[in-house]
């Protein structure tokens, strides 16, 4: 997987269905795509945020709040930020370090090979980590080396969006004593107000009753526009959330695309094969004063 995408390779390339979408959805067009580019582009040098510059990194943002430039600047720095606020979850990615490594076998964040229907991107994450051994900021760290390259160079996802469906079959008691408030509402602060991702949709699926009261419970967290978003499954109505979306699922899901197993060891590969993105990346956080 190449490290970022030249800007023609991301823009001038769009095929008319995409360059339609685009300009009725996201407003952009060829008029206004590279001078906004270059308009955040400045503004990031002048800032101290040590962001990237990268056309991609920048158009991506853009896409994600229509290309208005004010709010385009917000998400950025709100990116920035969280991602120097925790450490945690951000600094010391190197793929190839024991904890990060086992939990990259567990598979806990895979985004699938292939775009739903709608052109969108699905996320799969899977809370399965041993409460014993693995913090939950431990398996946060793991599941954003995945979400991070797989986000990275991908067109489509930045134009079409994205479906995250969290599997709670593995969920125990002891993972739930592990999320707290503030790490639901970092976690929901990263989605919703950093990542330069469009979210359609937030599906739990295979949820037990212990982890739906919770979620009932922290639902006051929620503002309007995630309640909106989010779907929540128990065992007996999983298939609900799969429908029309076989030839992209691995088949424990029903699906025909793969196993489990396979998806988890493409995106350790894939993670791995970009560590020197990872280790790189840690240069471009804002210094918190």
């Amino acid at each position: 997987m190449a490290e970022s995408q030249s800007y023609d390779s991301v823009t001038h390339n769009l095929t008319i269905e995409q360059k339609e979408y685009a300009a009725k959805v996201l407003n952009e067009s060829d008029e206004n795509r590279g001078k906004s580019i270059a308009e955040i582009k400045h503004w990031i040098q002048e800032s101290d945020l040590s962001a990237r510059i990268d056309d991609f990194f920048i158009l991506r943002f853009l896409r994600t709040c229509k290309f208005n430039i004010e709010k385009t600047k917000l998400k950025i720095r709100n990116y920035q930020m969280h991602r120097a606020k925790m450490p945690e979850w951000y600094a010391n990615r190197d793929p190839l370090q024991q904890k990060l490594q086992e939990l990259l076998e567990l598979g806990i964040c895979l985004p699938l090979r292939k775009l739903d229907n709608q052109g969108r991107m699905v996320l799969l994450g899977r809370l399965m980590h041993n409460p014993d051994i693995f913090t939950l900021a431990d398996a946060l760290k793991a599941a954003s080396l995945a979400l991070d390259v797989a986000i990275r160079d991908n067109v489509e996802a930045s134009l079409y969006g994205f479906v995250i469906i969290i599997d709670l079959q593995y969920t125990t008691m002891r993972h739930i004593g592990q999320l707290e408030i503030r790490t639901l509402k970092n976690l929901l602060h990263a989605w919703f107000d950093c990542y330069p991702i469009k979210i359609h949709l937030l599906n739990y699926v295979n949820t037990p009753e212990y982890a739906k009261l919770f979620m009932d419970v922290t639902s006051y967290i929620l503002n309007d526009k995630v309640k909106q978003k989010l779907r929540v499954y128990t065992r007996k109505r999983a298939q609900d959330c799969f429908i029309n979306m076989s030839n992209i699922l691995p088949v424990e899901y029903g699906g025909t695309d793969g196993t489990i197993q396979e998806l988890t060891e493409y995106w350790k590969k894939v993670v791995e094969e970009n560590r020197d993105w990872f280790i790189d990346d840690e240069k471009y956080k804002p210094v918190l004063k």
